[in-house]
């Protein structure tokens, strides 16, 4: 327990807070647009997707949660990741920005109905994938680090069977439809930049385990995609 304790500094519970229960109503902050439907589905859906795939992960793998509260501190993360990795944990708060922004100015026409609940459907989807794949990886670390503290090993079950980061393949598809559910044209604009980050920061971390972490280039053979089958 004492251990647990030091990996939650101050810093990082203020960080935490911030990014999972104020950042989500930002759009609304911005705008002041409390009825606004769409922007309520969207911060209920990241706090509860939060707090459901923790507890699951504290159920299963409980010392992960600890790796990742460490991870908020940058410990061991190599030193490209020192940049890619906040820049992607905090850069879905610009697509929030903007679209709250958007809602304030009325840049953009609003998507039909049939368009925002598809996009709630792909979040949702996306919110799952990702979950899944942080409950199944007892090492899916907030930075990319070889953690031979912890016995790391190559992960080849559940959604590890069709890609290699299913978890980045979730936050891409959440990413993308983003704008759609919260009416924002401007918003693809930072959308589309976090998209870049994240392929690179794929790219970089897959490169990263096929040189350092025994087992994952025969890996790499057999599921040969990285964020879609087919395609990447």
């Amino acid at each position: 327990m004492a251990e647990s304790k030091t990996f939650f500094t101050v810093r990082s519970i203020i960080l935490m807070v911030f990014v999972v229960i104020i950042a989500p109503f930002l759009p609304m902050l911005i705008s002041r647009q409390w009825r606004w439907w769409e922007a309520w589905a969207y911060a209920i859906l990241s706090i509860l997707g939060f707090v459901v795939s923790r507890m699951l992960v504290a159920r299963r793998n409980a010392d992960l949660l600890i790796e990742r509260s460490r991870s908020i501190e940058l410990q061991g993360a190599k030193s490209w990741d020192k940049i890619l990795a906040p820049t992607l944990a905090l850069g879905s708060l610009f697509i929030l920005v903007v679209a709250g922004l958007d809602k304030v100015f009325g840049w953009t026409t609003p998507f039909s109905f049939n368009a925002k609940v598809l996009s709630l459907i792909v979040i949702v989807l996306g919110y799952v994938l990702g979950s899944w794949a942080l409950i199944e990886n007892r090492f899916f670390s907030g930075v990319v680090r070889i953690q031979t503290d912890r016995g790391q090993k190559v992960v080849s079950t559940g959604p590890y069977r069709f890609v290699r980061h299913p978890g980045y393949a979730g936050a891409l598809w959440t990413f993308l439809f983003m704008p759609i559910l919260l009416d924002s044209l401007w918003a693809f604009i930072p959308t589309l930049l976090l998209i870049g980050i994240l392929i690179l920061r794929t790219s970089l971390e897959d490169r990263t385990l096929q040189a350092e972490l025994p087992g994952y280039a025969d890996y790499a053979k057999k599921t040969r995609y990285r964020l879609l089958p087919g395609i990447w």
